[in-house]
């Protein structure tokens, strides 16, 4: 019981006293740690705060033998990088508040702000009043540029200037250090009552620094992954502190006369850059998925290195000759990561790659393989994106995919099992829905490269737009409004994905919520057969169109149209895997389709997708 309350205790300690505490370097800053964005109101309203005694957030510290990187400084301060103890105390949660106390007391720089004083003052004339919205504290506590009046040229400021060389206006530093020089100069200058509302202001001042106690919460022996936890259950208001930030000031290493400098977040930053300059839509791939690919192949080439999954408890001990001894081939194998999604299965950015361990398993196998078997990849991709089971949903999933491809890299075979496909669950896929399947589907349309209709020649999803009207948008086939007032009963599957279509923005609201009937003679002729192709389209809607009638129940003939020229297509790209389909969907008589898809659907099926595309 007694170690879990030491773990996490809560203490106190007096303004002066912390600061100090933090000017003799107990207290080291990490540079995850944001820069300071506080304005003068902010600083104002903390010292207000602290003169009615309001309570303020617990300043979060983590006490550990783990060395991260430090800011050498705050508010201007030289502060020590290494404690006399050889435990370090890191300030994970009040940067900015004891940046403002620091400064407000002691003075110094302020990155951003080096054109003023830091010094605050407090007007002693200055009473309280009994309102609760009060705002006498912007004219209690001053900067500065609040009362230099420079020798008489700022009007605004002349009054208050007489009262700071009366003593009525004083540093917060003396008043803290230098409490009995203030008094005597309020004497001396006729404040003689001991009643006098100056010196009553001052005495309730060095009450303050007196008894008022900044909140602490000390964490002890607790492990990365879970100090990230407390941190952003505590910091609620700001960025939550990730892994990431962690490992990245753990890994620091500065430059020296023998040894390079390490620094993750800036070659993280460079090799993002690249891929910028490079045109890939996958530089926006963020941190801690490149980091969790990195930590795949450490523990791939460094068994002994202790990296046995890529959760935070496994990343938190990775070392900077661990990252330096990868980084190299592996951010080659992240190239061609993001290369063989991007223009092998022309994949419009991360926003459609169904499974995140899809990078990780990848870029184990791309590691260091000069020979890649690309065909495999593409069963790959499509078998795992579209499969009814969630078969690469956790770290256990991974670890087998990474070990299977790893063996297919080295001349061993991936054996795919059968692949199995509900096709109600495919209709179900939603427009809203943001699920594993959601964005298979989605990168299947995108796979085909898609032509806008009214340009059979161009593609809607390049990867430059020219205009705001050019930007790709998802169209409903059969408007949602047109379903709602026309389909009725029959519009079950209005906003399923197979009534989902990609268009530039211009074609998208030309078309706006017309019949379907109407708006695709707009672009029936020569070259739309070859845009059908590209987007799954099914005859039966163009026979329509060019009719003027369709059934009642068009949208779902329409759909289960379009469904199995989906399915031929992931047929023809799964090759020899065996391929079983079921329907679940329930019938008017309450029965369901649950078994396989009659073989002799399927010739039928792939005429219909060689003629299609």
């Amino acid at each position: 019981m007694n170690s879990q309350v030491d773990r996490i205790k809560p203490d106190s300690y007096g303004i002066a006293t912390y600061l100090e505490s933090l000017r003799r370097g107990q207290y080291q800053i990490p540079t995850f740690q944001r820069n300071v964005v506080w304005d003068r109101d902010r600083v104002k309203g903390l010292w207000d705060s602290i003169y009615k005694f309001y309570p303020l957030g617990s300043i979060l510290v983590w006490r550990t033998d783990i060395r991260l990187q430090n800011h050498r400084e705050i508010g201007g301060h030289q502060l020590q990088s290494e404690p006399a103890s050889g435990e370090f105390q890191y300030l994970l949660d009040g940067q900015q508040r004891t940046t403002a106390l620091l400064t407000s007391m002691y003075g110094g720089s302020i990155k951003g702000q080096e054109h003023r004083d830091p010094h605050l003052y407090v007007d002693l004339t200055v009473e309280g009043a009994d309102e609760v919205e009060d705002s006498s504290w912007r004219e209690r506590f001053l900067f500065w540029d609040e009362i230099d009046d420079r020798e008489g040229q700022l009007l605004r400021n002349v009054g208050r200037k007489k009262r700071y060389d009366g003593g009525l206006i004083v540093k917060l530093e003396d008043i803290a250090h230098r409490y009995a020089d203030l008094e005597r100069g309020l004497v001396n200058a006729g404040c003689v009552d001991y009643d006098n509302p100056a010196r009553a202001q001052l005495r309730s001042l060095k009450q303050v620094f007196d008894n008022y106690k900044l909140s602490f919460i000390e964490l002890r022996g607790i492990e990365v992954s879970e100090v990230c936890q407390i941190f952003e259950r505590i910091n609620q208001a700001g960025q939550p502190l990730s892994i990431f930030d962690i490992v990245v000031a753990k890994t620091f290493r500065p430059r020296g006369e023998d040894v390079s400098g390490f620094y993750l977040r800036g070659l993280f930053e460079h090799f993002r850059h690249e891929l910028d300059l490079a045109g890939s839509r996958f530089a926006a791939v963020d941190d801690m998925t490149l980091l969790q690919m990195l930590a795949v192949l450490v523990r791939e080439s460094a068994p002994e290195a202790g990296v046995q999954n890529i959760t935070d408890r496994y990343l938190s001990v990775l070392r900077t000759e661990h990252l330096e001894m990868v980084w190299g081939e592996g951010t080659k194998a992240i190239r061609k990561v993001f290369d063989f999604l991007d223009n092998h299965l022309r994949l419009p950015g991360p926003a459609l790659v169904p499974y995140r361990y899809f990078y990780m398993s990848l870029a184990s196998y791309f590691f260091r393989n000069n020979s890649p078997d690309y065909s495999l990849l593409k069963r790959y991709f499509w078998y795992y994106s579209f499969h009814n089971e969630d078969l690469l949903s956790n770290t256990t999933h991974l670890r087998d995919h990474v070990q299977r491809l790893n063996e297919a890299r080295d001349g061993g075979e991936f054996k795919f099992d059968r692949f199995l496909v509900d096709q109600e669950r495919l209709r179900r896929v939603s427009y809203s829905t943001r699920g594993r399947l959601s964005r298979a589907i989605l990168a299947l349309y995108a796979s085909q490269d898609p032509r806008d209709w009214a340009h059979a020649d161009r593609s809607v999803l390049t990867q430059v737009y020219y205009m705001l009207t050019d930007h790709p948008n998802l169209h409903h086939v059969f408007p949602l409004d047109f379903c709602e007032k026309h389909l009725d009963k029959h519009a079950r599957y209005a906003n399923s994905l197979l009534n989902i279509a990609y268009l530039t923005q211009i074609t998208n609201l030309r078309i706006s919520n017309r019949n379907p009937l109407e708006y695709l003679r707009d672009y029936l002729g020569p070259g739309f057969g070859d845009v059908q192709r590209t987007h799954f389209l099914p005859d039966v809607i163009v026979e329509w169109a060019l009719a003027e009638q369709m059934p009642d129940n068009a949208l779902d003939t329409f759909v289960d149209a379009r469904l199995q020229l989906i399915l031929a297509r992931l047929r023809e790209r799964l090759g020899a895997i065996p391929f079983e389909v079921i329907d679940t969907r329930a019938e008017p008589n309450g029965s369901a389709e649950g078994s396989a898809a009659a073989p002799e659907k399927f010739p039928r099926m792939d005429r219909t997708a060689a003629e299609q595309g």
